[in-house]
């Protein structure tokens, strides 16, 4: 009888335990099944076991999560919506290639508060997109659209074909970051960043999109290591933007402008970045003091590979090689009809140091001076090669050891 009742304990004991387990389980499983034991821990969510991509992303709690999503095409005709913070949505790499089909506008990926506002009581964070690809269409809109999201990380992402911008960030004010990713065919701008602030763009490859590359009303903009190649329009355009670098960055065949500095820029660098072949100009200083420009090489730039603007003042232009397509051996590697490189053009401007630059058989001249008088400019030690200079229609300016065959 004894021995009866120990069994009948122990039965008790282990059904309430497998209860317990069985709750703490339920409490801890996805939808696929997986338990999650560590203490604290949130399961992720595989997107693979839901209806549909927005389910799945609707499965995440007030806290946050991760959200994987599977190898495969998913067209969809509603932006996908991300309305909490700290949160990860990955992907399989490309072979996840989410496909917006809407025709009126709407952006593919959406990362906004619930509520819509736009104030910084609407602010979300930490949100990270990694490693898949989104594509829309002509009548697209964006593809993705960020606003007021601080400590945004877009990472390993392709992003291509949208009528909007490819990637577009509104007052993500805090630390954003662009790193890794394909930005491409696009009908507006790659990358179109608004009122954002320490920004990192880096490593990244933008192609044939209308421009590459927009930073307005932002600040500390650092954008190094990218490669921008022939863009409709302009490449880099910086509006109203301070404290910022643009460094180490190959530019090529823009029908526009390779860089552009506009409506009050000031303390500004451009610098190391390989600037070649573009339609209408180099570097356009529109709007800009207190900026540096050193150590870029402008080769068969056809026009203006660098214009100082009289908008622009308080510029050095510094150490950079302005060339045609010269190999040595009186050989040029460009065919005829393509031998046009350009030099430096001051229109209007004053208080310019220009130090240090060789200009090698660049049309019509190394140094132009265009517009109103230009004073107070520094011309000194630069070499000129083939290349002509107006410096003799400097005002109020020195003009001292350059040297000129």
């Amino acid at each position: 009888m004894r021995a009866f009742r120990w069994v009948v304990v122990l039965s008790v004991v282990v059904a309430l335990a497998v209860l317990a387990d069985c709750f703490v389980g339920a409490q801890t499983a996805d939808p696929g099944g997986a338990r999650v034991k560590l203490p604290g821990a949130m399961p992720v969510i595989d997107a693979a076991q839901y209806p549909s991509l927005q389910a799945a992303l609707d499965a995440l709690p007030a806290t946050g999560g991760a959200v994987r999503l599977p190898p495969g095409t998913f067209e969809i005709q509603e932006p996908l919506r991300i309305k909490v913070s700290d949160v990860l949505l990955e992907g399989a790499g490309t072979a996840t290639h989410i496909k917006n089909v809407n025709t009126e506008g709407k952006s593919a990926i959406l990362l906004q508060h619930p509520s819509g506002a736009d104030t910084n009581k609407a602010d979300l964070w930490r949100i990270r997109l990694a490693n898949f690809r989104v594509t829309g269409n002509e009548k697209s809109g964006h593809g993705i659209e960020a606003r007021r999201i601080n400590e945004i990380f877009i990472e390993g992402v392709t992003t291509s074909y949208h009528g909007g911008d490819g990637i577009y960030l509104h007052f993500c004010y805090e630390d954003p970051r662009i790193c890794d990713s394909l930005i491409t065919y696009n009908k507006k701008t790659g990358l179109n960043l608004v009122g954002c602030h320490d920004i990192v763009v880096a490593s990244n490859q933008f192609e044939e999109n209308q421009d590459a590359v927009h930073c307005f009303d932002g600040f500390n903009l650092c954008m190094t290591g990218n490669n921008l190649d022939d863009h409709l329009g302009h490449g880099v355009v910086i509006e109203n933007t301070y404290g910022s670098v643009v460094s180490g960055n190959m530019i090529e065949e823009c029908n526009g402008t390779a860089i552009i500095l506009d409506r009050d820029c000031y303390g500004i660098t451009l610098s190391a970045n390989v600037i070649a072949h573009e339609v209408s100009g180099g570097i356009d200083l529109r709007d800009a003091h207190g900026c540096t420009v050193s150590a870029n090489t402008f080769t068969i730039v056809q026009k203006d590979a660098v214009r100082i603007r009289a908008g622009s003042g308080r510029i050095i232009v510094s150490g950079n090689n302005f060339s045609n397509s010269f190999i040595g051996d009186e050989k040029v590697k460009r065919a005829a009809n393509d031998l046009a490189a350009s030099g430096l053009t001051l229109d209007g401007t004053r208080d310019v140091a220009v130090v240090g630059n060789l200009f090698s058989s660049v049309k019509p001249k190394a140094l132009a001076v265009e517009g109103q008088p230009v004073a107070q400019v520094l011309f000194s030690d630069n070499l000129l090669v083939d290349a002509p200079a107006d410096s003799d229609k400097l005002s109020d300016s020195a003009v001292t050891d350059n040297l000129a065959r």
